[in-house]
């Protein structure tokens, strides 16, 4: 949106917001959200190694807490009483290593023997500044390790992160477990977000002697529990000593017992993770909507047949034109949906602005999707009717910064500058 069109808007403030926490999640290509229905479950164990098993592969890996009444994130990676960097509003999460990023609340505690008593709103606005003020930067993925159950911070973090956020769920393989996980399934179904899979941990004891493993409680409780709701299950996890002494010390827990049974597990679990949820950059579509509500983040399903869209950006010194009739030339872009790369760009001259003369002149170029800045309701309903899809609002850019915002979920959408 246009300084000239924020200035007289109520909305001013949010829309900022708004703009700066869809900027950061964009740069984000997969978030996965680790759930439990029932605490005691291992869920910010299996969150830390997850992050940690991720980043050994290479990837890069933020790691989020929120926790908030309980966050042990800090002291399973033996980063308790470090303090988060500033730089300007931003804060820098604490790096560990192998390219994991890491933010909590446990950092930001004067005292971590203080009861943190805060309610629902308060909850969803630090989970927020979490996630819009940390300089999280370029990531492969995001994982955030939530409280157990289905209250106000799994819900604030399915909301701000969006439909495309992926839940992994812990249980471990007691009935009474299993039970909660099927609430934590319905919530995710409920809200539209995908479930990655299911885990089992807690599943069997793995001798420190001989290494062999026993069913102490019970076994394929979560792997029962994931074919009955009709989601993928992601492994088991047998119980080990040395799990626990490792969280104790502060290390994560696949880098110093890589080859014990349980490191195995969690090695076999990280590897599906990235299967399920590739690191790649996805094409993403901004939603048609003001700049007062963040990008959805929904992939571009809407283009032609095969991997190519066809966008063209109304433009006039080089930049978007406020409105389509008025422009020099369009820019044509040819995308490749698959990678959301732009393969080309070429100017075409528009004949003259007349009823149902551009949107006829545009279905013949064969583009798919129009984003411009303003357009009548009128000339809407023509492109629609030549099977070319509108996006208006969007603010003053080149049209291939325009472009690539929108692939990527970034491009914030604005009032329409000339609906008439």
């Amino acid at each position: 949106m246009s300084e000239s069109a924020c200035s007289g808007c109520a909305d001013k403030d949010k829309c900022e917001d708004d703009k700066r926490l869809n900027q950061a999640l964009c740069r984000i290509k997969q978030k996965i959200v680790v759930l439990s229905g029932k605490g005691g479950v291992g869920k910010s164990t299996v969150a830390a190694n997850l992050a940690a098993g991720l980043a050994l592969e290479g990837k890069k890996v933020g790691l989020l807490d929120v926790d908030v009444h309980g966050p042990s994130i800090p002291r399973l990676l033996k980063l308790t009483g470090i303090q988060p960097g500033l730089e300007g509003d931003m804060m820098l999460p604490v790096e560990w290593n192998w390219n994991l990023k890491v933010m909590s609340l446990g950092f930001l505690l004067p005292d971590s023997d203080e009861a943190v008593i805060w309610r629902g709103p308060v909850k969803g606005g630090v989970i927020k500044q979490f996630l819009e003020n940390v300089a999280w930067g370029d990531l492969d993925y995001l994982v955030v390790d939530c409280p157990p159950g289905t209250g106000d911070e799994p819900l604030s973090v399915m909301q701000l992160l969006g439909e495309k956020a992926q839940a992994l769920i812990v249980t471990s393989p007691q009935a009474v477990a299993v039970d909660d996980v099927r609430r934590s399934v319905t919530f995710c179904h409920r809200l539209g977000n995908p479930i990655l899979g299911v885990v089992e941990n807690l599943s069997g004891f793995v001798c420190p002697d001989c290494g062999s493993v026993h069913n102490i409680f019970s076994s394929g409780g979560g792997e029962a529990l994931a074919k009955d709701m009709g989601v993928a299950f992601l492994g088991r996890i047998p119980i080990d000593p040395a799990v626990a002494s490792s969280g104790d010390a502060g290390e994560a827990f696949l880098a110093v017992k890589g080859q014990s049974p349980s490191a195995l597990a969690f090695k076999d679990i990280v590897a599906e993770a990235m299967k399920r949820a590739p690191a790649v950059d996805m094409p993403r579509m901004s939603p048609e909507a003001p700049a007062s509500a963040p990008a959805s983040g929904h992939a571009v399903a809407d283009g032609p047949a095969g991997s190519k869209l066809t966008v063209a950006v109304p433009t006039a010194g080089g930049t978007l034109c406020a409105h389509f009739g008025h422009c020099e030339t369009f820019a044509v872009m040819d995308v490749d949906t698959a990678t959301g790369k732009i393969m080309g760009t070429r100017h075409e001259v528009p004949p003259p602005h007349e009823p149902g003369v551009i949107p006829a002149w545009i279905a013949t170029l064969g583009v798919d999707l129009v984003i411009a800045g303003g357009m009548g309701q009128k000339a809407r309903d023509l492109f629609t009717e030549k099977g070319v899809k509108v996006v208006v609002g969007a603010k003053a850019d080149s049209p291939e910064a325009i472009v690539a915002d929108y692939l990527r979920g970034c491009l914030v959408t604005g009032e329409n500058t000339c609906d008439h």
